[in-house]
């Protein structure tokens, strides 16, 4: 009946070509899957069609409706592959800094972030910058337009200290600071969003409302709430974010005068410093590799200023302080009670003589700033006169100005 209603009155000649295909088509419709991979393009077209038809006609739920939907989504499958083959595709794709990998993942969804639209992993072909995390279809690699943000962060790795810079949109000339569409606070043509990490307007396929944290702010006012951002802006943020860049005694001292965590954090860095001559030295240590326990955070070992956003981030929700007191401890243990020649390079107080060994991290002495001796803090204090080791060394310059006794700890003269 529906292939009498489609032909209607042809002619013989104008009839057979039109009554095969029907018949065909409807033999895919309803159960010739078979035939699916004889079809080609415009006839896959025009199956889609019918099935659409179909479905509207059918009755709502029943079981013929919900197998044209599945016969419909084998149709538009079909006629992907055909118009996006695989194989045509590279693996890997090098446009403007961007490394672009091929994916194989079909399950997964994403979204392109050229043209902002779903990526369907099991029809479409799809490629994800190894740099920057840029995703986006195949078909619209051609039209980038937007460099690898990894390339900025390895050129210019520095963050935008001031809170939301605002330069307004009229000196923007009403449009997006990206792709410079025109962009207006009414949303016509399309509407104005504002980055808090640069402060400038994007539109809104530039601008998806994504959220990060801005280290302007918590710099400034130890705030860590996530603000909207532009997607270009996110992802420099979520490269930087482990990078070491923030020097907080220059950018913004009395921080830690208002934060408490700062504080403990700043004397558990010390410490660890103070004890990383003692693991160089040691080769039970050195084999036990104690110092990689700060792989992730690799420049606590090299100094006690700078700082990344992500350890301000764990400062602030109390993790880093955990993890880093828990390894203070341990870089302790095996300095004190584990390591004879560890503790071989301990000091005596030369000015109490008395008590146990004494260490520089230990919370209870104090250091010498020209030699590194160490002394109890309460002897170093109440004591009038000048270091011990200061006028040993002293005199010993006066006696042979050619006499150089090195200590091999801390590399300063005895």
């Amino acid at each position: 009946w529906m292939i009498q209603k489609k032909i209607g009155r042809m002619s013989y000649g104008q009839m057979k070509p039109k009554y095969n295909f029907l018949v065909k088509t409807q033999l895919v419709v309803f159960g010739g899957q078979r035939m699916l991979s004889s079809l080609d393009i415009e006839q896959l077209k025009m199956a889609i069609e019918e099935c659409k038809r179909l479905i509207l006609e059918l009755p709502e739920h029943s079981e013929r409706q919900k197998d044209t939907v599945v016969k419909l989504i084998h149709l538009r499958l079909k006629l992907q592959e055909l118009k996006d083959p695989e194989e045509d595709e590279p693996n890997l794709r090098v446009l403007l800094e961007h490394r672009f990998s091929k994916e194989k993942s079909k399950s997964v969804k994403q979204t392109c972030d050229k043209c902002s639209t779903i990526i369907w992993g099991l029809i479409q072909t799809w490629y994800t910058c190894t740099g920057c995390y840029y995703r986006c279809h195949s078909k619209c690699l051609n039209l980038i337009n937007k460099p690898c943000v990894r390339s900025k962060v390895s050129h210019k790795s520095e963050y935008e200290l001031s809170i939301c810079p605002e330069i307004g949109l009229d000196r923007q000339d009403y449009r997006c600071a990206e792709c410079r569409t025109p962009v207006s606070l009414r949303g016509v043509p399309s509407e104005a969003r504002q980055c808090d990490y640069t402060g400038q307007y994007y539109c809104s396929t530039c601008h998806w409302n994504d959220t990060a944290v801005i280290p302007a702010r918590v710099i400034h006012n130890w705030e860590f709430e996530p603000r909207k951002v532009c997607r270009s802006s996110m992802r420099y943020l979520a490269l930087m974010l482990p990078r070491p860049v923030l020097k907080l005694r220059e950018v913004n001292p009395l921080l830690f005068n208002f934060v408490e965590e700062l504080v403990e954090i700043r004397k558990l860095r010390q410490d660890i410093l103070l004890m990383k001559p003692y693991f160089i030295t040691c080769k039970e240590a050195m084999e036990a590799r104690l110092l990689l326990q700060l792989h992730d955070r690799q420049h606590f070992v090299e100094n006690n200023d700078m700082y990344s956003l992500q350890d301000l981030i764990d400062i602030s929700s109390g993790r880093l302080s955990c993890s880093l007191t828990e390894i203070h401890t341990t870089f302790a243990k095996h300095i004190k009670l584990d390591c004879d020649r560890c503790q071989a390079k301990g000091f005596m107080c030369e000015l109490c003589k008395e008590g146990d060994i004494l260490f520089p991290f230990d919370s209870h002495t104090s250091v010498c700033h020209d030699c590194s001796a160490v002394f109890h803090r309460d002897c170093f204090y109440d004591n009038s006169t000048t270091c011990p080791k200061c006028a040993r060394m002293t005199e010993r310059k006066h006696d042979d100005p050619r006499e150089h006794v090195v200590c091999m700890l801390c590399l300063r003269e005895l």
